[in-house]
């Protein structure tokens, strides 16, 4: 099974058929993901299933709906084990984004915690859930690929927000001060943290 989010509510790709009770469920392969999308928008639907008897082509399917993005994040931890987070558009999020032509994911990732931070020294220990999410561009639909990345960095210098990104402020947050972040933040980024 996958999740693929529309803000805070999730496309489930199945395999499984069951009772709708406050979710809907189409078949993939005839799926109008636009029409699924302005449905979960603008109705109290929880979510949304998309199902396909084959397991192995539930995703690659899925991503044939609508153009791909792929980006590259990072959890990133320093020497007092607080996460990096960023405050864009009124919601903490993880520092990702866009990957460059002939660049590694790993390479997208800790540019982009670098630019949209100024933390610098980054080094990559383990990767993390892949995420997917759904987003509006220019009136047209796209799905966010983000591979993401748990970081660790001894740096202990100036915060420098990105504010050409809409980032406002970037911070260093416990454990307690993450989870009450998380309160104001995206579902793909508590799965993360």
């Amino acid at each position: 099974m996958y999740t693929i989010y529309v803000g805070d509510k999730p496309i489930i790709l199945t395999t499984e058929t069951q009772k709708e009770t406050d979710f809907k469920s189409y078949l993939l392969k005839s799926v109008n993901i636009g029409k699924v999308i302005k449905t979960l928008n603008n109705t109290d639907l929880k979510a949304v299933h998309l199902v396909h008897k084959n397991e192995e082509k539930l995703l690659s399917k899925f991503l044939k709906l609508l153009p791909n993005v792929v980006a590259g994040g990072g959890k990133a931890y320093n020497a007092k084990n607080e996460i990096l987070f960023i405050y864009r558009n009124d919601k903490w999020d993880l520092p990702k984004g866009k990957a460059e032509r002939k660049e590694t994911i790993e390479e997208t990732a800790i540019r982009e915690v670098e630019e949209e931070t100024g933390v610098t020294g980054l080094k990559i220990r383990k990767p993390l859930s892949t995420t997917y999410h759904i987003f509006k561009r220019h009136g047209k639909l796209k799905i966010k690929i983000t591979y993401w990345f748990e970081m660790v960095t001894d740096f202990e210098g100036k915060l420098h927000p990105q504010e050409n990104e809409g980032i406002s402020r970037v911070e260093w947050l416990d454990e307690k001060a993450s989870q009450k972040a998380l309160e104001n933040s995206y579902a793909n980024i508590r799965i993360l943290v």
